[in-house]
């Protein structure tokens, strides 16, 4: 995948181009009158949005990330496909799927005006994906920037046969300390911690963090903010299709598994992933679709 090929095809003067990133990997850069992105064709990983107006990314990237083929980048926005969280069938293979692991292609490139892209990149069945998975699927992701980050997530089901998956959009959002956020939204829901053998327990108020959080949060509907009072501002998570939320922050007693992250970044960061995860699976019946959708918006304290 040349860069000169992908900035003939589908790039747009002062507006989007290609070039290499982090490990060589192709990148997206783009810059529009509202925000500026970067977003990877390895995993189609948005790894940066930061509307103009603001002072901090949205998003936290490690700066010990691999980024090579094969492996999924720690931050940013990762795709989980087709399964969430580690094999169901433990045959070994990758956690949250394969499609973050690999390059996506890209379809379209528009400036829908100065203040708005679209950028909409596409995984298709291959020999080397049926041996993860044998349905035949092509998956799309449409990201729109502007004021806003808007990305959804489509599964079609090109095959005759139904197929059943869980997903999520794995956010990691940039904060600017853990233990000075405030998660709103998800009061009386109740939530399975993984952290405790996945037993069950109902959230009361606002979800404070001063500890390891793995939760999976059930039946969510409304938006989910993240009040952050050490950047004096809001992240507002509004999700379509979807049922569960996972909130997740390793704690200071990193597991030695994770050798991708520094000891300190569990204070930049925390995920909050809009998906259907867990028992909300989803059956797409054959020639058919599917589509995850979240929209992030910055606002400030009030």
């Amino acid at each position: 995948m040349k860069i000169e090929h992908l900035n003939r095809d589908h790039g747009i003067k002062g507006h989007l181009k290609f070039d290499k990133g982090n490990g060589h990997l192709p990148f997206i850069f783009i810059q529009n009158k509202q925000a500026s992105a970067i977003i990877s064709l390895h995993g189609a990983q948005i790894l940066s949005y930061k509307p103009h107006r603001q002072e901090e990314d949205l998003l936290f990237v490690s700066q010990n990330s691999w980024y090579e083929e094969g492996k999924a980048i720690r931050g940013g926005i990762p795709l989980c496909w087709p399964w969430f969280g580690p094999d169901p069938k433990e045959l070994q293979r990758p956690d949250h799927g394969f499609v973050r692991n690999g390059l996506w292609d890209i379809v379209s490139t528009e400036a829908t005006s100065k203040n708005e892209t679209k950028i909409i990149f596409r995984f298709d069945a291959s020999e080397k994906s049926a041996s993860y998975w044998s349905h035949p699927f092509i998956l799309e992701l449409e990201v729109i920037i502007s004021d806003t980050l808007s990305v959804n997530l489509i599964t079609h089901n090109t095959g005759d046969d139904t197929f059943t998956i869980t997903q999520a959009l794995h956010a990691y959002f940039n904060v600017g300390h853990i233990n000075e956020i405030e998660i709103l939204g998800l009061d009386n829901s109740a939530y399975l911690d993984k952290a405790k053998n996945e037993e069950e327990y109902r959230q009361t108020g606002n979800l404070i963090i001063n500890t390891e959080v793995n939760r999976i949060y059930k039946f969510i509907e409304n938006p989910l903010v993240i009040q952050d009072n050490k950047f004096n501002r809001k992240i507002v998570i509004t999700a379509t299709h979807h049922k569960t939320a996972v909130v997740w922050n390793p704690g200071v007693d990193l597991p030695p598994t994770i050798t991708d992250l520094e000891s300190k970044d569990y204070q930049r960061f925390v995920c909050v992933e809009s998906g259907n995860v867990s028992s909300d699976t989803i059956e797409i019946p054959p020639h058919s679709e599917f589509m995850l959708g979240a929209n992030y918006k910055i606002t400030k304290n009030q």
